[in-house]
């Protein structure tokens, strides 16, 4: 009898663990779960000010993201850390590069792994002007709301948020730069929107003025070529010509002091015998409208040198490739704009024009330590 329940006991325990759920798989990087404590420290935080010189627009206030001395020093950190990116590998800096004007010098984004995306990283200059909402097919109204996606994106970062979080909760600086910047008073309080509102923050500051083009035309400290002087006004800045004849003129779409007007155009890039052939509808997709399908956003020219290949997908590795692109005057597809009309351009028209496009370059951009790495 005894044996009879000893062998019971054991079928019973070995049903028992049976049922027991399988061990999660080992995961190295993964994080574990925080405690959440009290923070201390400063919590108020320092009012800042753009510094827009007068020839810019004015800036596109977020009234629900006012911009503080803390929250930009804070979102420069998260900018540049790794910690945003699955197993801490990946940053948002690695797709938008000081040296680069914030892109990433590749026709089409990389993220982690080597995974290519199916778009061109955008320039984040001059967003602080931007009303029309982010990206190249305008998915996001807010900035704060645009950096949300990268962190998820398989083909960017992608990590988890709540992975993200617990890290930034258990480390031993991020929390005081979040009570610092935002007032909170405990890790839980560190949430995605604050950490992609001080990813904002820090975006709306990387201004660009300062170009050869701004020292002429409006700080009065400089003379154009006269190569270049050829390309502003004959080839870029031709406002009076009816179009469809001779040069359209670039400032149509490209005019100044924003060098690009942030609205979605088809730019006569591809040949499809329907407007619901192409591969990638753009701006159609987010406003659900079939004229919309192949508009693209257009983005600033200023440091257009620096930020090779062009197009939303990168297709045109250089300025020159462009230039061919405007010249030959679209495809007739019915939703592009009036301004691809094709013209005709020599080699020295096309040289003064590239001058031109080259003196919008500022070089003080690529070096400015207020936006750069914090942990060099």
């Amino acid at each position: 009898m005894q044996r009879v329940l000893i062998i019971l006991a054991l079928a019973i325990l070995f049903l028992s663990a049976s049922c027991e759920p399988d061990p999660p798989p080992h995961c190295d990087g993964c994080p574990e779960e925080f405690e959440d404590r009290p923070i201390t420290g400063p919590a108020s935080a320092t009012a800042y000010s753009l510094e827009v010189p007068d020839y810019l627009p004015s800036p596109v206030v977020d009234e629900t993201n006012p911009l503080t001395v803390e929250g930009i020093d804070l979102g420069r950190r998260l900018f540049y850390d790794k910690i945003m990116g699955r197993d801490s590998a990946f940053a948002c800096a690695d797709c938008h590069q000081q040296d680069k004007a914030f892109t990433d010098g590749r026709a089409l984004a990389v993220g982690i792994d080597g995974r290519q995306g199916t778009r061109s990283a955008m320039s984040i200059v001059n967003l602080a002007f931007n009303p029309n909402g982010f990206n190249w097919d305008g998915a996001f109204d807010e900035l704060w709301e645009q950096a949300v996606h990268p962190v998820e994106n398989m083909l960017e970062m992608d990590e988890d948020w709540d992975d993200v979080l617990i890290r930034l909760r258990r480390s031993d600086d991020y929390p005081e730069r979040f009570r610092a910047a935002f007032g909170i008073s405990r890790t839980s309080d560190i949430t995605q929107e604050l950490a992609v509102k001080a990813i904002a923050q820090f975006e709306m500051t990387i201004i660009s003025a300062d170009s050869h083009f701004d020292r002429v035309v409006y700080q009065n400290s400089a003379f154009f070529t006269e190569e270049e002087q050829l390309g502003a006004d004959s080839l870029f800045f031709v406002e009076d010509v009816p179009i469809g004849t001779l040069h359209p003129g670039c400032g149509h779409c490209h005019n100044k002091p924003s060098f690009g007007d942030n609205r979605f155009k088809n730019n006569g890039l591809d040949a499809v015998s329907s407007l619901d052939d192409f591969s990638d509808k753009g701006f159609g997709e987010v406003s659900g409208s079939r004229f919309d399908n192949g508009k693209f956003r257009t983005p600033t020219l200023r440091n257009i040198a620096l930020t090779a290949p062009y197009m939303h997908d990168g297709r045109f590795a250089t300025l020159e490739e462009v230039l061919d692109h405007y010249a030959a005057g679209g495809h007739g597809v019915e939703n592009e704009d009036p301004n691809i009309t094709g013209f005709s351009l020599n080699d020295r028209e096309k040289q003064a024009l590239l001058a031109f496009l080259r003196s919008l370059t500022d070089e003080s951009l690529t070096e400015n330590s207020q936006f750069s790495s914090p942990f060099e």
